[in-house]
């Protein structure tokens, strides 16, 4: 115990007031919560990857009248972990081979916990020096990871669609001022949809992105990109912005960031990169290689909350130079009453990261991430990184061999599109219609065993395996392959 603190009465609240409770029932819930989290972590192989409550029992369970006098916290903490939160994807377990699989893991379990009691806020300088340090620390730190130069800062945000909306923010700010007037920023097709909203949000029209189809490999043609961009100012329209992608969700396709980079330095445009899902490939040497160019960008998305293992959230925006962040966010920009806040404004080398994006009232989601790489090095991460790409590999090679399975696109940054061959055409072809890939993928999911969904490719439903969690094996790939495999062919 400390010098100078007596022996906690496990008789009394910790403090005075209503929302109070002894040492020894804040003791019983806690330890109650660390063996229902260590249960959960060690048995994320065991029972079904999702499940789903009826409206009905979900309501049973949780929907009842708020309660006039509470009840024993344990009890609660029990109930809640056992009937209520499994009740969802189980995105750890190591057949969840659906949206975008990750295990979290328990040094950042605890960090969350952390974060909350100790009220960490990583805003201005004077309200928290030390959480504005550890989060300035791992964005230094991920940048690094990711093969970013020095100058490259930003800010931790919920996620892939803020941080999104963030960086398109900044490139709106710098480059077209006030005016939004016949601005346009150019994506692909197979841009994430928090692009369309991100542009929504900002005041642009619908007509203002134009969202390209993809070129080979269902990457963003550069020349497609720059002749539409030369069409535009030809038109008296207002180039500004380009926006990348690394790593695809539907097929973990990457966009070429260096012809991009050349086409957007030509015009003077913002290249923003959202590597939400692939990003994190940069780690290790061949997804650096995959990711080339991703130093030229102007910003990046990252979300360390998909392939960097945190528990939600835990998204990123980094810039090439966060004084663009400033610029669009600072507390001052727009001229209204601040006075009660200018006693925590820095004034000196001190950062307020509150300047820095949306948010003034943050949450500390750095520390998971720094309090993990922290206890597990790099290297741990790099493996794991490695390991999602070596499993999107064998399954490649595994579809490719079985007589009832065809790849659709190859393995990209963890992950493989494929179909079931399933019944044949009136011309003795094989029949690929999407309902039929539905069913299988209904199929599968239905034994408990595994979870595959569909996506979409070049117009056609086909099934997707996402490989990323580190906790999946070739077993894994191989059992899940022949669900697949059997439900197609009962089909």
């Amino acid at each position: 115990m400390p010098s100078g603190r007596t022996a906690p009465d496990d008789q009394k609240p910790y403090r005075q007031g209503e929302l109070a409770l002894s040492a020894e029932e804040m003791r019983r819930a806690g330890r109650q919560v660390v063996d229902l989290v260590v249960e959960r972590l060690l048995g994320v192989a065991e029972g079904r990857p999702h499940a789903v409550l009826g409206v009905a029992e979900a309501r049973r369970l949780v929907g009842r009248e708020l309660p006039e006098e509470g009840a024993d916290l344990a009890d609660l903490v029990e109930r809640v972990a056992r009937d209520v939160l499994p009740q969802g994807v189980r995105f750890d377990h190591p057949r969840c081979f659906a949206f975008v699989p990750t295990t979290g893991n328990y040094p950042a379990v605890l960090a969350d916990a952390l974060a909350s009691a100790f009220l960490s806020v990583p805003g201005a300088w004077l309200v928290g020096s030390g959480p504005t340090q550890i989060e300035l620390t791992a964005l230094g730190w991920l940048a690094g990871l990711l093969g970013l130069p020095g100058s490259f800062g930003g800010v931790f945000v919920s996620g892939g669609s803020v941080a999104n909306l963030t960086a398109l923010t900044a490139a709106r700010d710098d480059r077209l001022g006030g005016d939004l007037a016949r601005a346009r920023l150019y994506c692909s097709t197979q841009a994430h949809p928090s692009v369309a909203r991100a542009v929504h949000v900002l005041g642009f029209g619908r007509d203002q992105l134009c969202a390209l189809p993809p070129g080979p490999g269902l990457r963003l043609d550069a020349r497609a990109v720059r002749e539409r961009v030369v069409a535009d100012l030809a038109a008296g329209l207002r180039p500004f912005a380009v926006v990348a992608t690394v790593g695809t969700t539907s097929t973990g396709a990457v966009d070429p960031l260096p012809e991009l980079s050349a086409v957007c330095e030509e015009f003077g445009l913002w290249l923003h990169a959202d590597g939400a899902y692939g990003a994190a490939a940069a780690l290790t040497s061949r997804g650096r290689e995959q990711c080339a160019g991703l130093a030229s960008v102007d910003s990046l998305t990252v979300d360390p909350h998909k392939w960097l293992f945190q528990p939600y959230e835990a998204g990123c925006v980094l810039v090439r130079d966060p004084a663009v962040l400033r610029a669009s966010f600072r507390m001052d920009r727009h001229r209204l009453d601040t006075g009660y806040l200018a006693p925590a404004r820095a004034t000196g080398e001190e950062v307020n990261l509150d300047d820095y994006g949306p948010q003034q009232s943050r949450g500390l989601r750095a520390l998971k991430l720094w309090l993990s790489l922290s206890a597990f090095g790099a290297a741990a991460f790099r493996r794991a990184v490695d390991h999602g790409l070596d499993l999107a590999e064998y399954a490649g090679a595994r579809i490719a061999a079985h007589p009832g399975l065809e790849l659709v696109t190859p393995p990209a940054l963890g992950i493989v599109t494929f179909r079931h061959r399933g019944g044949r055409a009136p011309d003795g072809g094989c029949a690929h219609d999407d309902g039929f890939q539905e069913r299988v993928s209904a199929a599968v999911c239905a034994t408990g065993d595994a979870m595959v969904l569909t996506t979409e490719v070049a117009g056609a439903r086909c099934l997707r395996l996402c490989t990323i969690n580190p906790a999946s094996t070739e077993a894994d790939i191989d059992r899940t392959l022949a669900l697949v495999a059997a439900a197609g062919d009962a089909l």
